[in-house]
């Protein structure tokens, strides 16, 4: 890939580029907690998006994208967001060089193979790529927490999803055979070995793309506040769902809107759920994280409500497959990707059979991925 992206860059602005890579992401169990100020178990996968970027002296930011065999034209002296995926670069030139006055444009070349709209990351993975970039091009000397921060406001105000950090997080700081544990309230972390010989991490695709800037998502967080600011009149230590229990919780349930309660018991027992799983992945117990797996999407059909059709099939088929021992739907929700743990030995069969279930079912056959847990962002030589 960083042969093909010098060879665009080459193409359409003659000359040689800087290039950043940054992975998708898959979290193993921890939905909806981030932007609760709870916990989330990502790892940074072995599927990346490309950013090749030099400075040009026309003030103006040129950007292709090979995977669309799109161009766009920006220039550099109006930074707002726009329509469509650039404004994911007009946010992060916004975010991180807000002081700077820039005498120069930039030239850009995108590419990769994260698939956009499956719960991967993609957006992050773009954001962290052209971070790492704009940092060592402009020598901004900026922690990989610094570029992370301005990810997240970039979702924020450039493309109008509250997301919490973990995407970003994830891709800026994924080790290779490791998961983290990151704490989204203080934003420490531990990581932690990802260790089963004999289990792999299969993703199949539903094929539904989502749009998480719909109304849904945050419509889901700004739920999740008023259980807090209901909560908050009995316990003024309360500021977010990380400071409740689930025996509190269900102790003021006739109070609450019976739909709030339910997106709120969702997060408090998925946190459990993950501090539970990261005790087994510890202890070398693959069937027993599965089993929290399967819960974890209960809760996301149920409780949450950010399931469909697709996906709900797809989790109660993997059930019917002995070498599968957990599934769940991962990311925002509505499709996506389902994130099975998978017999390694079997999960070339697995593929072929889920896929033949769902063709049958839905008349498209999903795509399916074995993923490894792999490096975060770099700069490639």
């Amino acid at each position: 890939m960083e042969k093909q992206i010098r060879r665009q860059f080459q193409q359409y602005f003659g000359k040689d580029t800087l290039i950043a890579s940054a992975p998708g992401r898959v979290n193993l169990i921890g939905e909806h907690t981030d932007y609760n100020e709870g916990f989330v178990l990502p790892g940074a996968i072995d599927r990346n998006i490309y950013v090749g970027v030099d400075s040009n002296t026309n003030r103006i930011l040129n950007v292709y994208a090979e995977q669309y065999q799109e161009k766009f034209t920006f220039p550099i002296d109006d930074v707002h967001p726009v329509k469509g995926w650039p404004t994911y670069l007009l946010g992060m030139i916004y975010h991180l060089l807000p002081h700077k006055q820039l005498s120069q444009g930039m030239d850009v070349v995108v590419s990769g193979d994260v698939p956009v709209g499956a719960g991967m990351s993609s957006s992050a993975a773009l954001c962290s790529a052209f971070g790492v970039a704009l940092n060592e091009i402009f020598r901004l000397g900026l922690s990989r927490m610094e570029i992370a921060l301005a990810a997240q406001k970039t979702e924020h105000h450039f493309a109008n999803l509250k997301c919490g950090i973990m995407d970003m997080f994830a891709s800026l700081h994924g080790k290779a055979g490791q998961v983290m544990k990151l704490d989204c309230r203080n934003l420490e972390y531990e990581y932690i070995p990802f260790d089963f010989p004999d289990y792999c991490i299969v993703l199949v695709n539903t094929m539904v793309s989502h749009s998480l800037s719909s109304s849904a998502y945050n419509e889901r967080r700004q739920q999740c506040e008023e259980g807090v600011s209901y909560l908050k009149r009995f316990y003024p230590e309360i500021h977010s769902l990380r400071d409740v229990k689930i025996e509190i919780l269900k102790h003021h349930r006739n109070g609450i809107d019976p739909i709030v309660f339910k997106r709120c018991l969702y997060v408090l027992e998925e946190n459990q759920r993950l501090l539970e799983g990261c005790d087994f992945l510890e202890a070398g117990r693959p069937i027993d994280f599965g089993r929290l797996m399967y819960a974890s999407h209960e809760g996301l059909s149920r409780d949450y409500a950010v399931s469909c059709a697709e996906s709900d099939f797809l989790v109660n088929a993997a059930k019917s497959f002995p070498e599968v021992k957990g599934a769940r739907q991962m990311g925002g929700g509505f499709g996506g990707c389902i994130i099975n743990l998978v017999e390694k030995e079997q999960a070339g069969h697995f593929i072929k059979a889920i896929q033949e279930k769902y063709e049958n079912r839905y008349g498209k056959t999903p795509d399916g991925f074995i993923m490894n847990i792999a490096e975060g962002a770099q700069l490639l030589p």
